[in-house]
Protein backbone atom coordinates (compact mmCIF):
# COMPACT_ATOMS: atom_id res chain seq x y z
CA UNK A 1 0.00 0.00 0.00
CA UNK A 2 1.39 3.11 -0.94
CA UNK A 3 0.91 6.05 1.50
CA UNK A 4 0.18 9.73 0.50
CA UNK A 5 1.22 12.29 3.02
CA UNK A 6 -0.21 15.74 2.44
CA UNK A 7 0.60 19.28 3.81
CA UNK A 8 -1.15 19.08 6.95
CA UNK A 9 0.57 15.67 7.67
CA UNK A 10 4.20 17.50 7.36
CA UNK A 11 3.24 20.31 9.67
CA UNK A 12 1.88 17.82 12.27
CA UNK A 13 5.33 15.41 11.98
CA UNK A 14 7.25 19.19 12.32
CA UNK A 15 5.31 19.93 15.31
CA UNK A 16 5.85 16.58 16.70
CA UNK A 17 2.24 15.64 17.07
CA UNK A 18 2.70 12.15 14.88
CA UNK A 19 3.18 8.63 16.18
CA UNK A 20 6.94 7.21 15.61
CA UNK A 21 5.48 4.80 12.81
CA UNK A 22 3.89 8.02 11.10
CA UNK A 23 7.49 9.82 11.72
CA UNK A 24 8.96 6.76 9.98
CA UNK A 25 6.52 6.83 6.96
CA UNK A 26 7.13 10.84 6.64
CA UNK A 27 10.58 10.86 6.54
CA UNK A 28 10.49 8.21 3.88
CA UNK A 29 7.78 10.21 1.96
CA UNK A 30 10.13 13.23 2.34
CA UNK A 31 12.95 11.65 0.72
CA UNK A 32 11.37 10.10 -1.99
CA UNK A 33 8.63 13.10 -2.88
CA UNK A 34 11.11 16.76 -3.53
CA UNK A 35 7.94 18.94 -3.78
CA UNK A 36 6.70 17.61 -0.11
CA UNK A 37 10.77 18.07 1.45
CA UNK A 38 10.87 21.63 -0.24
CA UNK A 39 7.28 22.21 1.55
CA UNK A 40 8.95 20.70 5.12
CA UNK A 41 11.83 23.05 4.87
CA UNK A 42 9.87 25.64 4.42
CA UNK A 43 7.60 24.81 7.07
CA UNK A 44 10.53 24.49 9.39
CA UNK A 45 12.37 28.25 8.23
CA UNK A 46 8.75 29.55 9.10
CA UNK A 47 8.61 27.86 12.44
CA UNK A 48 11.66 28.98 13.25
CA UNK A 49 10.90 32.61 12.40
CA UNK A 50 7.53 32.65 14.10
CA UNK A 51 9.45 31.46 17.63
CA UNK A 52 11.68 34.76 16.91
CA UNK A 53 8.69 37.00 16.76
CA UNK A 54 8.20 39.26 20.07
CA UNK A 55 5.00 40.77 20.79
CA UNK A 56 4.53 43.99 22.69
CA UNK A 57 1.25 45.90 24.03
CA UNK A 58 0.98 49.22 22.66
CA UNK A 59 0.71 51.51 25.67
CA UNK A 60 -2.95 52.27 25.48
CA UNK A 61 -2.98 48.91 25.95
CA UNK A 62 -1.13 48.64 29.23
CA UNK A 63 -3.18 51.76 30.04
CA UNK A 64 -6.44 50.49 29.70
CA UNK A 65 -5.30 47.18 31.93
CA UNK A 66 -3.58 49.62 34.43
CA UNK A 67 -7.18 51.72 34.71
CA UNK A 68 -9.11 48.75 34.41
CA UNK A 69 -7.33 46.92 37.71
CA UNK A 70 -7.64 50.29 39.56
CA UNK A 71 -11.67 50.55 39.31
CA UNK A 72 -12.08 47.22 39.83
CA UNK A 73 -13.24 45.45 43.54
CA UNK A 74 -12.02 42.31 44.53
CA UNK A 75 -15.21 42.13 46.41
CA UNK A 76 -17.93 43.88 44.91
CA UNK A 77 -21.73 44.47 47.22
CA UNK A 78 -23.93 41.75 46.36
Amino acid sequence: MIQIFTNDDVIRYVYEETSAEENLLIEDALMAEPELMNFYLDTLEIKCLMNKIERTPSNASIQNILNFSRNYSPNPSA
